[in-house]
């Protein structure tokens, strides 16, 4: 179970990661935050109601409260490290974040067994190298650096708030509002911020309303991925439900292979080839 719900998250993340890319084209990367986030609290909030979540509510909430702090400050940063580039760099440095949660798990007593244990050093060599390490090239700023290290703390951070947020699934619906809602206060308080400082919030013409689809997807896909996450944590050793959770840069990589007929690198298909062989080892271990 925890395999299967860890690999799910990947597999939703890869894919919202990917739309949220596309959408960051044409449209400021805050305002597709602020918006998808936006919409999947108001989905939330309606299925909170409709199971009588708010009866959930106590001070594990708070858990979901610092997650929703987390996760704007670390899609921000990474966002900028990708801006500042390069994105060879940013990606695979940004997978770090799986060190977060694990080092959770081993201070809480989890000890993984030998073939898991080489099946986390797999599957994270695999995902750091599926995206595309840059290993030439002119140097790399320290504040690049900087901000994606920002980045993977933060998303480590959002790993491993997220688990202890609930107990069972009435609770993680009311953790998953509750944290939405706090991204969205707190992202929407970054774009009236960027705004008044003259950064437009929308794109020329407005945003079209082709792109919201999209935009519900992004969110609620993101939503869905923080939900199985907490899943596989609870189900079973967080050790190896952060690493298998982690793959979903290669997902985005085929992602862009499939969709945009991007060629992946040699690098890339040899990443993507280890994070396989590093899943089985997690899975059968």
């Amino acid at each position: 179970m925890t395999a299967f719900f860890a690999l799910t998250t990947s597999l939703l993340w890869g894919l919202a990661d990917f739309g949220g890319g596309l959408l960051t084209r044409r449209t400021p990367a805050l305002t597709v935050v602020v918006v998808s986030q936006a919409i999947a609290a108001v989905v939330l909030g309606v299925i909170v109601v409709a199971t009588g979540g708010w009866s959930e509510a106590g001070p594990r909430l708070w858990f979901a409260v610092a997650a929703g702090l987390a996760g704007p400050l670390a899609v921000f940063s990474f966002y900028k490290a990708l801006a500042l580039g390069p994105m060879g760099v940013v990606s695979p440095l940004a997978t770090l974040s799986v060190a977060v949660p694990v080092g959770v798990g081993l201070v809480l007593g989890e000890r993984p067994g030998a073939l898991q244990v080489a099946g986390i050093a797999v599957a994270v060599t695999g995902v750091v190298l599926a995206g595309g390490p840059q290993l030439r090239g002119a140097p790399v700023q320290r504040l690049t650096i900087l901000l994606t290290l920002v980045a993977a703390l933060g998303f480590g951070t959002v790993f491993a708030l997220i688990t202890e947020a609930s107990t069972n699934v009435t609770g993680l619906f009311l953790s998953l509002f509750a944290q939405r809602v706090t991204s969205v206060a707190a992202g929407g308080a970054a774009l009236y911020a960027s705004v008044r400082r003259g950064t437009p919030a929308l794109p020329e013409g407005g945003l079209p309303r082709a792109s919201l689809p999209a935009l519900a997807f992004v969110g609620l896909a993101d939503v869905a991925a923080n939900g199985t996450y907490a899943v596989a944590a609870q189900h079973g050793p967080v050790t190896v439900a952060a690493v298998l959770a982690s793959l979903y840069p290669v997902v985005t990589a085929l992602a862009a292979r499939g969709f945009l007929s991007e060629r992946l690198r040699a690098i890339q298909a040899a990443g993507a080839g280890l994070a396989l062989l590093g899943t089985l080892l997690l899975a059968t271990g």
